[in-house]
């Protein structure tokens, strides 16, 4: 077989596993919220490692034997039994749980316990530079960025800690940046009702920082102005001289 039918060949295999693996990673995330919600705390326990958030044995082989035929010589050229890659599959299961733990969690969930005591409170409230690792839908590459998020209450807040956690759940998924900043804002303003809402995201993406185009120092920023945000101009440039 002609060596460019070979590569061609390896790269397809490659590309359908890939899809396989980040298929199986939001299923094994939505599989392991709903058993967890049917065992105690103690045997959810049980099934951890030291250290870990969550996992499950039975959930994790499917994934862990996926990475084992990524592994395969005629696709990386490398020997699966050697020490340094003996225990890769059961590791990248392990590290795929967290990437993507977003998926078992639910965003409009954590914005439900509200505060209603602010004295009138009806000024921005901004929350900086709140870092995320997120991995690109299209090459599973990392993003690495900041978001910027702010809104205008109207008559109740929000502990400033659910602010990070709903950009935190949306990027342990596979993300575009384009759709998570809408996601994010798009859920704070369906729960808080707020007056406006604004939310700004700086990132580096190693899909085209360590590959493809390579241009290590560019990074993307993204924006999403709803309500007052969108509407006065001076609120807009507030939010904007905090951020970035």
């Amino acid at each position: 077989e002609p060596l460019g039918a070979a590569a061609h060949e390896r790269h397809r295999r490659l590309r359908r596993l890939l899809h396989h693996v980040a298929e199986l990673a939001g299923h094994h995330q939505q599989a392991l919220a709903r058993h967890a919600r049917h065992l105690d705390e103690e045997d959810v326990a049980a099934h951890r490692r030291p250290g870990e958030a969550g996992g499950h044995p039975r959930l994790r082989r499917p994934l862990g034997r996926l990475v084992q035929e990524l592994l395969r010589p005629e696709v990386v050229r490398d020997v699966l039994d050697r020490d340094g890659l003996a225990e890769t599959p059961s590791r990248v299961a392990r590290a795929f749980e967290e990437f993507f733990a977003g998926y078992g969690q639910d965003p409009v969930e954590i914005l439900q316990k509200t505060f209603e005591e602010i004295e009138g409170y009806d000024e921005m409230i901004a929350l900086r530079g709140i870092r995320f690792e997120s991995h690109c839908e299209h090459h599973m590459a990392p993003i690495i960025g900041q978001a910027w998020v702010a809104y205008v209450p109207n008559g109740r807040v929000v502990g400033i800690s659910k602010l990070a956690r709903v950009v935190e759940v949306y990027a342990k998924r596979l993300q575009i940046q384009e759709k998570m900043t809408a996601q994010i804002a798009n859920t704070i303003n369906d729960v808080l009702k707020p007056q406006g809402v604004g939310v700004i995201i700086k990132a580096s993406h190693h899909c085209m920082t360590t590959r493809g185009v390579n241009k290590p120092d560019s990074d993307l920023v993204t924006s999403r102005m709803l309500g007052c945000f969108r509407d006065n101009a001076l609120t807009r440039q507030e939010f904007l001289s905090m951020a970035v």
